[in-house]
């Protein structure tokens, strides 16, 4: 059976919130709740930026892509979370490579996307006077394309190497939703080259990442501290504040989950971490840019006004 590269394993049971229907209940309105908030401020999020010409810059670009991929990750875990809050907490084979294989590539490109975005506060704070020539139309749009391709090829060759494992009892992972970590120790497969793949992945899509974000930061926080007048440190710091704190959100539970075990830290807290960039930073992600963001606060208000001004000649006809 070890030997077979296929799986026997019809599904999978997932590890519950709470034997109490009263706390199942409340986890479940918490959870429909950031998901509409996630939902709905995303796709308002990606409507602005769409349909407003002025916020077609770089930046916004990002911002763009940031949206759908909260999106499609949200949508790829909460639904199924909901799912099992209300009935029987498992999950099919297939249900459950698909889960791994687009959550993931949707946080990896997160992660892709988190450094392409210092890159351009980068150019446009330290290379003002070559912003445009740095950050042209073409060069958004490969840096864009690489960071879909470079995630989506990383999950497919893991995905690839996680299929061709022989599952055959037991089939109770140690987590609220399907990924590769968890997922390794229920194998009667040896799993050693997919767990070298799965941490040189970390290394190059988490560690190495981050490192380019600080030296990033490190040569804006530089060129900021130069700038003479207090009101344009302000301005200048205030265009990297949202992408700062976002980055914040995210690294802060994936080093508790991935950092901290290999420092002798246990990994159980670290399932209800996860949950924060499935399903929390989602959902702020939308409010921090609108809120901190003079140029997306007023497109909103534009696009509220328009929506109401129609709504109400609707009404009238």
């Amino acid at each position: 059976m070890a030997s077979s590269n296929h799986s026997s394993v019809a599904e999978f049971t997932l590890q519950s919130f709470s034997k109490n229907p009263q706390v199942q209940i409340f986890i479940f309105s918490l959870f429909l709740g950031l998901f509409i908030v996630a939902f709905t401020g995303n796709s308002l999020i990606v409507i602005v930026i769409s349909s407003n010409p002025g916020l077609h810059t770089p930046m916004y670009f990002f911002l763009l892509n940031l949206a759908f991929l909260d999106v499609f990750s949200a949508s790829t875990v909460v639904p199924k979370l909901l799912q099992n809050l209300m009935t029987k907490n498992t999950i099919s084979y297939g249900g459950c490579i698909a889960q791994i294989y687009f959550l993931t590539w949707c946080l990896g490109a997160e992660l892709l996307l988190f450094t392409a975005m210092a890159y351009d506060r980068y150019a446009a704070i330290c290379q003002p006077l070559h912003y445009s020539t740095i950050m042209n139309k073409a060069a958004c749009c490969l840096i864009a394309s690489a960071v879909w391709a470079i995630s989506g090829t990383n999950i497919t060759i893991n995905t690839i190497m996680t299929v061709r494992l022989s599952f055959c009892g037991p089939n109770v992972i140690d987590h609220f939703f399907c990924e590769i970590t968890p997922l390794l120790p229920l194998s009667c497969s040896s799993t050693y080259v997919n767990n070298i793949m799965v941490i040189m992945a970390d290394m190059f899509l988490a560690v190495f990442n981050f490192l380019l974000i600080l030296v990033s930061y490190g040569f804006i926080i530089s060129s900021i501290m130069k700038i003479r007048t207090k009101e344009g440190k302000k301005r200048a710091f205030s265009t990297c504040s949202s992408h700062l704190i976002v980055v914040a959100m995210y690294y802060c539970p994936i080093i508790y989950i991935y950092i901290l075990p290999g420092l002798g830290q246990s990994l159980k807290e670290g399932k209800a971490a996860s949950l924060f960039y499935t399903i929390v930073t989602p959902a702020l992600n939308p409010l921090i840019y609108s809120l901190r963001n003079r140029d997306v606060k007023i497109a909103l208000k534009k696009l509220c006004a328009f929506l109401g001004n129609n709504w109400s000649f609707d009404k009238l006809i």
